[in-house]
């Protein structure tokens, strides 16, 4: 991260505020004449949406390896490898779902350190 000079002004950090500023404004108007960001026919779902949206598909795809296993175990189902792969199935999303709660863990812990 650059760190501001200890020679600069007020009317150098003043400057720096205007450039700041003026690309914030260009950065908005792009996005306006874009589209991006406004009104859809979607509704735009927040950060916690999507994570309960992703925690309830690893909860089905693990409902379904049960329900396959089961099938196996009562003779209903008789093809062992589709029970295999929705077990393997269950058993990624289930680890991918740990790695991201640990990565929001850290990210938390670390952001919790920076206000110490």
């Amino acid at each position: 991260m650059n760190s501001i000079p200890s020679n600069w002004g007020v009317a150098d950090v003043m400057a720096l505020r205007k450039q700041i500023l003026s690309r914030s404004q260009a950065l908005q108007d792009v996005r306006a004449a874009s589209g991006i960001g406004g009104d859809s026919s979607m509704p735009a779902t927040g950060f916690a949406d999507t994570l309960k949206d992703a925690i309830q598909d690893v909860s089905a795809v693990q409902k379904h390896s049960g329900e396959m296993q089961a099938g196996y175990e009562r003779g209903e189902v008789t093809d062992i490898a589709q029970v295999m792969i929705a077990r393997q199935e269950a058993g990624i999303a289930f680890e991918a779902t740990l790695q991201v709660r640990n990565k929001l863990l850290s990210a938390y812990q670390e952001i919790m350190r920076m206000g110490a």
